[in-house]
């Protein structure tokens, strides 16, 4: 069977025993700070296993993709050089949401491999939790297991989401892959071999774990497995290693021929196949690479592959090429890769050209700490340095030390790598203490849609956290209502404000919140008392609804505009909207141009003045895909959804925020600045009907005043501070002309002031007024005339100190720059350093630059 074959027979079996077969989600797990991606099937399914979150379905069965390349779990080191490590992998599963449990999960699990896939039962091994003696006699006695192929284990069967919240014990179903492969069965002292393989993991949910570490039996115990499709296709298709399987076969012999090698066991084409998977996906689902977070982990994978592929002697970019045979492979299955294939091409080439300008700079670098190193071993601070902040691969600092008879010190990189992984794990190790919830019963029914007041139930109160029966006056806390038209902050729509009143008191809203299905108003009470249990009428801030609503629609028309101009890869990463403007954030790779933001403009106020109506739908979610609804980025959605539509599907998403009733409401857009927030991902600032008119009003104020400093009108205002310009820059070219002249000047009096001490001429001195920039070319100038010497020259502006040392190359065996200037900075309450012949530095310490000066001919006498 191919993979592809092996992914839908799973599926389909599972639909037949009444599973939803539900789509993959994002690698971006959606309102989870938990995870820095999607790591397991379940992932998609928290919020259900917490009971925060119902579905129409108790059953439910997927082919997840995963990625695990940073933070806890993380198998990028042994990605290529390991059968069954990977960065990206699908995990097919199949969960019950306190539907069915151990017995029919161990069922399904062994019909499946026994007689859909047709697996010998001899061939198979079983694992339990040892005190799970239910599961034990579920596959001994109702199964049949052989007890001799059948093993009790202790931690490593047993599964929680966290430190806290629910867990339960597992069980597992290995593959023996035979008496020639070195390995023991599962607890054995050779269980690490690879004759015994896991393909089957069952987590039985019954306990809920508290701080304390106390385990209470959950109400509705619940069903998570997993199984590997890369490991049972390596078992179904007779192959030891997953990198033997069809799928991956086919991506090996792509990169081979992109590389351009025939071995096709080399590891490192393992790597590139593996990572070109991962770092597709990952860009699919909105990530750029960057220097931190989830774009850091995609830069990791990308230039491990590219470095793996220059070792391999590839030419040129090579990896971008690799995405047109991923899309043959994978396409069927995920037609979000076809779709996006050009952009994730082009992603991945930029960085393919920003890596080969990093490998340059990573020589000079290296060339410059060779230069000055003292010893024959480059230190291990160095090697780490080139590595984690310049992206330069320590094989290669290895390669370059060796062609000059150096070493490295491996000892102290290792120490620094370790430091950075404390760090990684540290930032990497989400924690949430799953039972840190206000404990509250039911949902709040949302009517705000249709109105802004009405009477409501009140049905909690909490005070600091802990439920109180009443708040009285000046008493700051929340309030949950049985239904409300204040609307909880979601989807970068802010909370609504506005009072909860009654004839015993008054409560001013100040935000309005969502956790679990509840919809909790923060504020205080302004007078009287709220008392659990009473009625108040619920009135929303009708002007802030107002102004918000009207942003929340602008920026959907604004997300429209921006992919009908840059492009379909455009994609929401976070939004802020309030009464006063909207923020957007998109996936772009570089700085939007004038005439694309002009263009943006003009189609969105098209839209306005269209003044088309806002037509809201509710539909089931896969009849919502259907209709091109895009989904918002971070969001997750029922299986019934919202459909907003503007425009003759002009803008077509998934939402449940408050809107406009009509585009032309909105009045005016105007976008009053756009900038790069982190690398790939710009962030469009701006304002809607009364704000923009305000803003250009601003505007046009602003104008008219400097036109008036101008002595002008505001036509020929542009005109005027265009010849300013010009004629200010002409004024700056002078004065650089004059500086030079003078640094000139002055070198020629300068070195009659040369000392000779041990044989050496020393030059130092201050000169004032010369623009630290030009302290190099007056080096230059006076080593040339000195012929052999050592030059020191220092000028001070504001408080602040520059200084440079030159050193002739017949001296630099002697004297180096840049300990010369390292020295003296540090004088200066600075710092400073450079090459052997040449360094520059400085400090704030001015009053300390002439005793600093002196110490140069006490340094030179002291060599």
């Amino acid at each position: 069977m191919t993979s592809a074959e092996i992914r839908q027979a799973f599926l389909d079996y599972f639909n037949q025993q009444g599973h939803e077969v539900v789509a993959s989600s994002s690698l971006i797990p959606a309102n989870d700070p938990t995870l820095l991606f999607t790591n397991a099937g379940m992932v998609q399914f928290k919020d259900v296993f917490l009971g925060d979150d119902k579905r129409p379905y108790q059953r439910a069965t997927s082919s997840q993709r995963c990625v695990r390349a940073g933070g806890k779990h993380n198998d990028l080191e042994n990605v290529g050089y390991t059968a069954r490590h990977h960065t990206f992998f699908e995990m097919l599963g199949n969960f019950s949401f306190g539907d069915y449990f151990k017995v029919d999960a161990i069922r399904f699990a062994w019909t499946f491999l026994t007689e859909v896939m047709g697996l010998p039962k001899e061939k198979l091994w079983v694992t339990v939790h040892h005190t799970d003696d239910e599961a034990e006699r579920i596959w001994k006695e109702e199964i049949g297991v052989d007890p001799e192929r059948f093993s009790k284990l202790d931690e490593d069967n047993f599964w929680a989401m966290g430190d806290t919240g629910p867990c339960g014990p597992c069980t597992e179903i290995f593959f023996d892959h035979g008496e020639e492969v070195f390995g023991g069965p599962p607890g054995s002292p050779d269980e690490d071999g690879d004759r015994y393989i896991e393909i089957w993991n069952v987590v039985f949910m019954q306990y809920n774990r508290s701080a304390d570490g106390e385990m209470t039996p959950l109400p509705r115990p619940s069903v998570d497995t997993g199984m590997g499709l890369e490991r049972i296709a390596a078992v179904m298709q007779g192959v030891h290693s997953n990198y033997e399987i069809d799928m991956f076969q086919n991506l090996l012999k792509a990169t081979a021929e992109a590389v351009g090698t025939a071995d096709l066991d080399n590891k490192s084409l393992r790597v590139i196949a593996d990572h070109i998977r991962s770092c597709a996906f990952l860009i699919v689902d909105g990530v750029t690479p960057s220097n931190e977070g989830r774009g850091y982990v995609l830069r990791r994978i990308m230039r491990r592959a590219i470095r793996h592929g220059n070792k391999l002697g590839a030419k040129g970019a090579f990896f971008n090429t690799l995405v047109s045979a991923l899309v043959k492979e994978m396409g069927g299955a995920y037609p979000e890769l076809v779709k996006l294939q050009e952009h994730v091409e082009r992603v991945i080439l930029k960085e393919e050209q920003q890596f080969a300008k990093t490998l340059d700079h990573g020589m000079k670098l290296l060339s410059e700490a060779i230069d000055a190193l003292q010893g024959n071993i480059i230190s291990g601070e160095t090697v780490f340095k080139l590595y984690d902040t310049y992206g330069f691969p320590v094989d290669l600092t290895a390669d370059v030390a060796r062609e000059h008879q150096l070493g490295i010190d491996m000892e102290g990189f290792d120490a620094e790598m370790e430091q950075q992984r404390q760090r990684a794990r540290a930032s990497g190790s989400f924690s949430v203490d799953y039972n840190d919830k206000l404990s509250i019963d039911g949902e709040t029914a949302f009517t705000g849609y249709d109105h802004c007041e009405e009477q409501a139930d009140i049905v909690a109160l909490f005070k600091e956290g802990e439920p109180v029966k009443q708040l009285s006056a000046g008493e700051k806390g929340i309030v949950v209502l049985k239904h409300t038209p204040f609307y909880g902050e979601s989807g970068g729509q802010v909370g609504d404000i506005g009072t909860l009143s009654s004839d015993l008191g008054v409560f001013q809203v100040l935000d309005c919140t969502k956790e679990a299905r509840n919809h909790l108003h923060h504020g205080e009470v302004q007078q009287g008392v709220l008392t659990l249990g009473g009625q108040v009428v619920a009135q929303v801030d009708k002007s802030a609804r107002q102004a918000t609503a009207l942003n929340h629609s602008a920026t959907h028309l604004l997300h429209a505009a921006l992919r009908n101009v840059l492009g379909e890869h455009v994609q929401q990463k976070g939004s802020l909207v309030d009464p006063e403007r909207l923020r957007f954030d998109f996936a772009h790779f570089e700085a939007m141009t004038d005439d694309e933001l002009s263009a943006v403009e003009v189609l969105v106020n098209d839209q306005i003045r269209a003044n088309s109506a806002v037509v809201t739908e509710v539909m089931a979610i896969d009849e919502a895909r259907q209709k091109g609804a895009m989904a918002l980025f971070g969001e997750k959605y029922d299986d019934e959804v919202r459909v907003l539509s503007m425009g003759e599907d002009f803008s077509v998403e998934l939402c449940g925020g408050t809107h406009a009733t009509r585009t032309g409401d909105i009045g005016f857009l105007k976008i009053i600045s756009e900038s790069g927030i982190a690398s790939g991902v710009r962030r469009i600032e701006a304002v809607t009907g009364q704000g923009a008119q305000s803003y250009t009003s601003e505007m046009d104020q602003s104008l008219g005043q400097i036109a008036a400093l101008l002595k002008g009108s505001k036509d020929t205002a542009l005109d005027k501070v265009k010849a300013l310009s010009d004629r200010a820059r002409q004024l700056e070219k002078e004065l650089e002309q004059l500086k030079s002249k003078l640094a000139t000047a002055q070198s020629g009096d300068l070195v009659s002031q040369a000392k000779e001490i041990k044989g050496i001429k020393v030059l130092t001195a201050i000169l004032p007024g010369i623009d630290p920039k030009a302290l190099r070319d007056t080096i230059d100038q006076l080593k040339n005339k000195l012929g052999s010497a050592v030059v020191v020259l220092a000028t001070e502006s504001d408080g602040k100190v520059s200084v440079a040392a030159g050193v002739t190359k017949d001296l630099v065996a002697k004297v180096k720059a840049g300990d010369l200037v390292k020295d003296l900075a540090a004088q200066l309450g600075g710092k400073g350093g450079g090459r052997p012949d040449f360094a520059q530095g400085g400090g704030t310490d001015a009053p300390a630059l002439p005793a600093a000066l002196e110490s140069v001919e006490v340094f030179v006498n002291n060599l």
